[in-house]
């Protein structure tokens, strides 16, 4: 039993990176058994930062980390979006917010102990299926001690480096990342912050946009898209071919007391229709 329990051991420290966080179920597909984590726990070489939940002691759990055990050790299909994504690609100076709520897109629930972590952020998650109509996949796997590699499907998915270890995040493109944002208007986001942000995208793909307008299930975030893309005008809107985008039919009332914006059937804020 020593010999087995001094395998498995090696085998944690090799298959395992430090930092990262597995829960009971990842732990017991591998023969690690709840008796032999408690010991582990008790001699230092794992910690429970949650119930039914360890890592590898190194430093201070981060949200990162948590989000990137999801989508690598426990193969959640999963991707950081939204407000967090543009966040994290350089427009927090427009998301006051910071990083205290974190926006998750897929299909599934996240997991209890998510919650339960001594972070600093409230986790939200957005079922991707709704939005869009093609399902977005994030493939990534442990590469070595303390390596993880990924790989991505779907239109508007994407992978940044994070960490010392370089660790893929996968999350969505300025692209996909506004749609999400749009969706969220006027309950979650401001109609003012929405043109703020659409005022600073100057050099988004038309490609990646056609494609995702395309696919965007949301009546909602594609006329406000195009609400705010006519406010700025942007050289990649003459590139958009708007016959093949679905506008759907009938008025959204989107601002209370608003007016209605003629060209796409949405009421919005008196100011904002004053300055279009």
């Amino acid at each position: 039993m020593a010999g087995q329990s001094k395998s498995l051991l090696n085998r944690l420290e090799r298959d395992f990176p430090e930092g990262l966080l597995a829960d009971t179920a990842w732990f017991g597909a591998r023969g690690y058994s709840r008796q032999l984590l408690n010991h582990y726990v008790g001699a230092g070489w794992l910690e429970q930062p949650a119930r039914g939940v360890y890592r590898r002691p190194r430093g201070t759990l981060s949200w990162q980390q948590a989000v990137i055990s999801l989508q690598t050790l426990l193969r959640q299909p999963l991707a950081v979006g939204g407000q967090t994504a543009l966040d994290l690609q350089g427009y927090s100076h427009y998301l006051s917010f910071g990083q205290r709520e974190v926006h998750l897109y897929g299909p599934k629930a996240l997991p209890k102990w998510l919650g339960e972590l001594d972070l600093d952020v409230r986790f939200h998650r957005h079922d991707d299926k709704r939005l869009f109509k093609q399902k977005a996949t994030v493939r990534v796997k442990p590469n070595g001690t303390d390596g993880v590699t990924a790989s991505v499907t779907g239109e508007g998915i994407t992978t940044m480096a994070w960490g010392q270890w370089n660790w893929p995040l996968s999350l969505s493109s300025v692209e996909r990342a506004y749609l999400e944002l749009l969706d969220q208007v006027p309950a979650r986001v401001s109609f003012d912050l929405a043109d703020k942000v659409m005022e600073s995208l100057a050099n988004l793909s038309p490609k990646k946009l056609q494609q995702l307008l395309v696919d965007c299930r949301s009546v909602k975030a594609k006329r406000l898209f195009f609400f705010f893309a006519d406010r700025h005008q942007h050289v990649w809107l003459k590139h958009l071919d708007r016959k093949a985008i679905d506008f759907g039919t009938g008025k959204r009332v989107l601002a209370k007391g608003g007016r209605l914006e003629k060209r796409y059937l949405i009421t919005v804020p008196e100011e904002l229709h004053a300055a279009s």
